[in-house]
């Protein structure tokens, strides 16, 4: 860490989805603040990270891009182990990026940590004229499975902020939960219980596998 940055919490965070949706394109502009018009399929493994101060707290955001395995349907579970949260993407304007999301949200549930938060997001609202998922689908299929809801456009860099804002607080605030019950008195540091790890510096604290409240 660069400077004797001080970390509290590093929160691993999944991109998912079918490829050419966007990924990379919303990952280079909540990391780097950039968009290229060129991308280009997204080769080999590939995450950024950027710290954020959540409450106080200093949060590092690492961020995993699918790495154009989805192209072959061999995203490993290696790629959602330890993932506390998780960006579904599809395309506004590619109605089978959205058939193809129950598929994803299978797979993710199946590997990575039940209390993963998840927020659907509908890529490219830029491109309003070409839309073939209307937001109201969306929405009704969100609330049905319990995730969180919105359309970016990485392009104008609409919500790409918001959506990641809103997955990195609601882990936050989930864990910060999770250890005061565990013990009010800790200070934030929780004793070692069985569960996934949040890579903290130090001491790695444990996060139990107790049900949270409901993500909605």
């Amino acid at each position: 860490m660069a400077g004797g940055e001080k970390v509290d919490y590093v929160f691993k965070v999944v991109l998912i989805g079918d490829s050419a949706v966007g990924k990379s394109q919303i990952l280079a502009r909540f990391a780097r603040n950039e968009f290229s018009i060129d991308s280009k399929a997204t080769i080999g493994v590939e995450f950024q990270t950027r710290t954020l101060v959540i409450d106080h707290k200093s949060v590092k955001a690492q961020i995993w891009d699918t790495a154009g395995q989805e192209r072959y349907r061999a995203v490993t579970s290696a790629y959602y182990r330890g993932a506390l949260g998780a960006l579904l993407v599809y395309d506004i304007t590619k109605r089978q990026s959205f058939d193809h999301i129950p598929r994803w949200l299978e797979e993710l549930r199946g590997h990575a940590d039940k209390n993963i938060v998840i927020m659907l997001v509908g890529n490219k609202s830029d491109l309003e004229d070409e839309r073939a998922v209307s937001t109201e689908d969306a929405k009704e299929f969100a609330e049905k499975e319990n995730l969180f809801f919105l359309e970016t456009s990485a392009l104008q860099a609409t919500n790409v902020e918001n959506a990641f804002q809103t997955v990195l607080s609601e882990i936050f605030k989930i864990h910060s939960k999770k250890n005061m019950a565990a013990d009010p008195k800790a200070n934030g540091a929780a004793p070692s219980l069985a569960g996934k790890k949040v890579v903290v510096p130090g001491p790695a604290q444990e996060i139990p596998k107790s049900k949270c409240c409901s993500s909605m």
